[in-house]
């Protein structure tokens, strides 16, 4: 299936089938035009001497400096050079490419003024899985993602490195055995290579992508800890929720009543004396429903910047070539630090189901093991979601709240969503970690209801657990077990719909 660059919308869906090579991106006649025609204009200006920022003059604190006509590609290699000052550890491949699919789908659009040979030899390395190493650390969302972006186009010029399998290699040797030369970057070049959001919004698409499975799975462990728990079902009636219609509390409890039917389990205590469950049960619609939220609106913003030109200075015409801010990584910074808080506080709820299962109430063995004493049963799993929920909230610190001026004051205030983006993967790979715990508790706990079933969802997912971990019944290393179903988790085995 063909995706067409600047001009069909980008999605969600379509950047993974892009990356996983189910879609293969192409190039119009009209895209074609409308790169040569924006590259026409620039170059245009170099000859007419016309005193244009990032064309002609220095960068940053330096754009009252003019550059010399035979000065321009040397300004233009030595912009990647100088800003390729990136630390840390690399970035997973995967989101190298994601950058450099959001970066052709912009440059298509033809406002940034490249030639068309430079964007032909990037989709090359999309295509044959030539993956630049880009270093994690750097960013500060502003003149967007400076150092990152560096790093990842140095390969057209022959500097940098690329993965070759988990190995990494100089670029000169692979684009050797490509048969491939260097590309000499012309005017404008390089400034609409490294200006822009792709490294915030790369962490931004996969963090969706990670969302989107363990929202439907932290329902699920809900769902799973409520049965163990013999909880109420009542709180998820529709009626309920259409006097207060956000629209994830309509779709958490929606989601709730599909998990829970047809339960012997809950049926079974009606007419008991229990009033109400605590919060951690009850208000799940109300609690995952709110992540839900900001997940739709980080999805939202997500998509627009996906299809957005994000460099500096734009062409939009001969008599227009504006110098103006759309590399600031701002609009989705917040949102990023927003759906952080969001993602932490589902393993937090989740923490606090596990703590209940653990209390010996309503026919549960004090820590889901009947020969307490001398078998401290699932006591201590609950540790590690405490101090997992900790750092969560620790991450949780929003860095779009901050901003330390650079290029000596000329970027006087910058977004950090670079920073943004990484934290909400690392909270995401905690939650996957909490709620693989909490499957395990609620498997367990349905083990003490009898012959009672289940729903049919529940059911097939405590048979899932049970493939690779099988009811505690004394004491035994527990740590094999939280592996294997983090790993589940990770693969997103479970059955969630």
């Amino acid at each position: 299936m063909n995706f067409s660059y600047g001009k069909e919308k980008l999605t969600l869906k379509k950047v993974f089938g892009l990356a996983q090579g189910r879609f293969k991106g192409v190039l119009t006649e009209e895209v074609i035009t409308d790169v040569q025609n924006s590259n026409a204009i620039v170059q245009k200006v170099v000859g007419s001497r016309k005193t244009v920022y990032g064309i002609n003059t220095g960068f940053g604190p330096l754009c009252d400096t003019l550059i010399s006509q035979n000065e321009v590609q040397t300004l233009q290699k030595n912009l990647l050079l100088t800003h390729a000052v990136g630390v840390g550890e690399p970035i997973d491949p995967i989101l190298s490419k994601i950058m450099m699919l959001c970066k052709v789908h912009a440059l298509c659009k033809g406002y940034s003024g490249i030639r068309l040979k430079v964007i032909e030899r990037i989709i090359f390395f999309i295509e044959n899985d030539l993956l630049p190493i880009v270093p994690e650390q750097g960013s500060v969302g502003a003149s967007g993602d400076l150092a990152p972006l560096s790093h990842l186009f140095l390969p057209l010029i022959g500097e940098g490195e690329f993965w070759v399998g988990d190995k990494i290699v100089p670029a000169e040797t692979v684009l050797k055995e490509y048969n491939l030369l260097p590309l000499v970057l012309e005017a404008k070049e390089g400034l609409a290579l490294i200006n822009g959001t792709q490294f915030i919004l790369a962490h931004a698409i996969t963090g969706l992508q990670k969302m989107k499975y363990l929202l439907n799975l932290a329902d699920v462990a809900g769902a799973m800890s409520l049965e163990g728990f013999q909880g109420s079902a009542a709180p998820f009636k529709e009626g309920l929720h259409k006097i207060r219609p956000f629209k994830g509390s309509l779709k958490v409890a929606q989601r709730m009543r599909i998990l829970l039917e047809g339960s012997e389990n809950l049926h079974a205590h009606l007419d008991c004396d229990r009033v109400q469950d605590p919060y951690s049960i009850r208000c799940i619609p109300q609690v995952h429903g709110a992540s839900r939220n900001a997940f739709n609106h980080l999805k939202k913003l997500v998509t627009i910047e996906m299809n957005s030109v994000t460099d500096n200075p734009i062409i939009l015409s001969e008599e227009e070539i504006i110098s103006g801010g759309n590399f600031h990584g701002q609009p989705l910074a917040m949102a990023l630090d927003y759906t952080s808080i969001a993602v932490s506080e589902l393993g937090n709820i989740a923490d606090r189901r596990c703590y209940l299962l653990l209390e010996g109430k309503y026919g549960l063995p004090r820590l889901l093991t009947e020969k307490g004493g001398l078998n401290s049963g699932f006591m201590i799993p609950q540790y590690t979601t405490a101090a997992l929920v900790t750092e969560n909230k620790s991450l949780c610190f929003p860095p779009s709240a901050d901003s330390v001026p650079t290029s000596l004051g000329q970027e006087d205030h910058v977004s950090m969503g670079s920073i943004s983006g990484r934290k909400l993967n690392q909270i995401l790979g905690n939650l996957e970690k909490i709620l693989a715990i909490e499957l395990m508790y609620g498997a367990q706990a349905l083990e003490f209801r009898g012959s009672l079933q289940c729903s049919k969802i529940i059911q097939k997912n405590h048979e899932l657990i049970r493939t690779k971990v099988p009811k505690l019944e004394e004491d035994r290393l527990l740590k094999n077990d939280i592996q294997n179903l983090i790993e589940m988790v990770k693969t997103e085995q479970f059955i969630v719909k």
